[in-house]
């Protein structure tokens, strides 16, 4: 009797445990499953909708997503209970996350509707169609002032949803899982960081754009064929000014033209220790640094001696890998008569864009070419009325994507005056600058001094390693260098024209401050080691010969205040540097391999 009465209790226990387990784990997971997978389809929708340019139709859209969302996430606190376990944790932070996330997104959706048809973003575009270019900026322009005004709570709603989604922790995953959630988190994380950062830049863009003052820009074209500190040789220059959002060029010329406007002093140490025959200090050598912030110091303790010299609000780096975008976003361009392309031109297996202008400054011609010092001005003018000509919903979505992305890749660098717009623009990294990082740190600058455009021919991969050993870090770093094409024809009396030559690399290491080098093997002239914006430099010095390969071996240690336990790895880009690839290894274990496009944290 008495054992019945225990096998009946047991039984009893079992029930009540399985009654509870359906109602209040099973039955909330299979309603979560099924209400979260109508939202995937609705956010595929969504998708699809934000491109017909309709916002009508995407705020509609929205807002029942947003209806849909908020009864999934009641059936999703009925899992809430289940946050003492980890899992049920990272799965109440997701859906809270979300929640913050579809708020911001009706923010701005909100904030941008009652002036939609000002700016091309509703369906027929009746008004903004009609006007001209410059008109279409200029109210582009007055109307983003009013529609900024709801940046504060919808960069508050991205910061709430970032302290959720950072709570999530992809190690407790499998490998497959695991690598899905990290690189959502990090995709998140990189965009709310660069919302947040960015708010004064974007809260200031009106003024930026000369709303209420005219603002001047200096814009620096680098030819990053010709490598420098920064990203290229100084080659051309441009002078906008903007007052609300109407443009004018000023002045556009070669960097030839400024630099005989001014005295030049002696060449420093370095130019006169690396460049060919070069004994004074031009402007358009003065991108030393590979600080951007301190190559303007250096820029301007010259330009300020200029009887050209203007007062500019800031300037605008770009390359050469902009304006072939900006081709391949509008297609071929006239300017002054002559066809600028994207297509790739057989003569030097580059974009056509690219030849051609070299074709009309460099190589030398019996007669005068008529606009050969202003063309990339003018040509950069006429893609920038290009953009503004075309329907929104044709070409800003690709336009400004691709814009984002060559600020991330440094091949555009902002520099402003106003200090806290520079802030701004240095916090998401899209100034230039070295960034102080607690932990190991690489970067590596090469300068391409009087050697052609090399830089267009010559293929670079890195290998970088790490070694714990005992109590010590070691690292070593490889670049390895090959120019797979034959030199160009350098007779200028003949009419050559001189690309590709012995590249004469000038390289430096950045690494942290108290480093320790082991061995630097490679380098032509003497190996020298200093301090240099708060880090440890090693430089050198090599050539790379046309069909020719160069290899640099670097080896030190770090510094003790870097402990395996902590340890990461932050990778600084040079600018104006593409398709330059790169193998990372942490104590033989591959952590990353593929081009070295943005910077980098890596972690062991």
């Amino acid at each position: 009797m008495k054992r019945k009465k225990i096998f009946f209790y047991f039984f009893i226990i079992f029930i009540l445990f399985f009654v509870l387990i359906y109602f209040f784990v099973l039955k909330p997971i299979k309603e979560v499953k099924a209400k979260g997978e109508k939202l995937l389809v609705l956010s595929k929708n969504l998708k699809t909708t934000f491109s017909k340019n309709d916002i009508d139709l995407l705020q509609k859209e929205i807002e029942d997503f947003d209806l849909k969302y908020q009864d999934f996430q009641k059936s999703a606190q009925k899992l809430f209970w289940l946050s003492f376990i980890p899992y049920g944790a990272d799965f109440k932070n997701a859906v809270l996350a979300g929640n913050y996330i579809i708020k911001a997104i009706k923010e701005s959706v909100e904030a941008v509707s009652p002036y939609a048809d000002l700016i091309g973003f509703k369906k027929g575009e009746t008004n903004f169609v009609n006007l001209s270019a410059e008109e279409r900026l200029h109210t582009a322009i007055l109307t983003l002032d009013k529609m900024l005004q709801k940046i504060d709570p919808i960069a508050n709603d991205i910061s709430l949803a970032k302290q959720h989604i950072d709570k999530i922790n992809p190690n407790r995953y499998p490998k497959k899982y695991k690598e899905q959630i990290s690189l959502i988190k990090n995709q998140f994380d990189g965009f709310s960081s660069l919302f947040i950062d960015a708010k004064p830049i974007i809260k200031n863009l009106p003024d930026i754009f000369g709303k209420d003052k005219e603002k001047t820009y200096f814009v620096l074209f680098q030819n990053d064929k010709e490598r420098r500190a920064t990203g290229g040789f100084l080659t051309f220059y441009a002078i906008f000014k903007v007052k609300d959002g109407k443009i004018r060029v000023v002045e556009s010329n070669d960097i030839y033209s400024l630099d005989e406007t001014i005295y030049h002093p002696k060449a420093p140490p370095e130019i006169l220790t690396y460049h060919k025959d070069v004994y004074k200090f031009f402007l358009r050598d003065s991108n030393l640094s590979p600080d951007v912030p301190t190559s303007v110091s250096l820029f301007e303790s010259l330009y300020k001696k200029s009887s050209k010299r203007i007062y500019y609000d800031g300037i605008i780096f770009i390359d050469s890998k902009v304006l072939v975008d900006l081709l391949e976003i509008f297609g071929d361009t006239q300017v002054s008569g002559v066809n600028f392309s994207a297509n790739i031109d057989r003569r030097c297996d580059c974009p056509q864009v690219i030849y051609t202008l070299f074709d009309m400054v460099d190589r030398p011609t019996p007669y005068i070419r008529e606009n050969r010092k202003g063309i990339l001005g003018d040509l950069m003018y006429a893609l920038l009325y290009k953009a503004l000509g075309f329907s929104p919903s044709k070409y800003w979505g690709i336009l400004a994507q691709t814009m984002f992305d060559n600020l991330k890749q440094k091949h555009i660098i902002l520099y402003f005056t106003d200090s806290s717009l520079q802030e701004a623009a240095e916090k998401v990294n899209f100034a230039g600058q070295i960034i102080d990082f607690s932990s190991d740190y690489l970067h590596i600058n090469g300068v391409n001094f009087a050697g052609a455009k090399s830089n267009m021919f010559v293929k670079e991969k890195i290998t970088s390693k790490t070694f714990f050993e005992g109590g010590k870090i070691k690292r070593e770093v490889v670049i390895e260098y090959r120019n797979p094409y034959p030199h160009s024809d350098c007779n200028l009396e003949r009419g050559g024209l001189c690309l590709n030559a012995p590249l004469r690399n000038w390289v430096r290491l950045y690494v942290p401050k108290g480093s320790k080098l082991i061995n630097f093997s490679g380098s032509e002239k003497e190996v020298k080691t200093y301090e240099d914006l708060g880090k440890t430099v090693f430089e050198g010095f090599l050539r790379v010969n046309p069909l020719g390969k160069a290899k640099v071996f670097v080896s030190y240690y770090l510094p003790d205040s870097i402990k395996k336990e902590n340890y990461r790895l932050l990778l600084q880009k040079q600018p104006g540097v593409q398709d330059q690839q790169i193998t990372v290894s942490i104590e033989n274990k591959k952590i990353y391999e593929g081009v070295f496009d943005t910077d980098k944290e890596l972690k062991f």
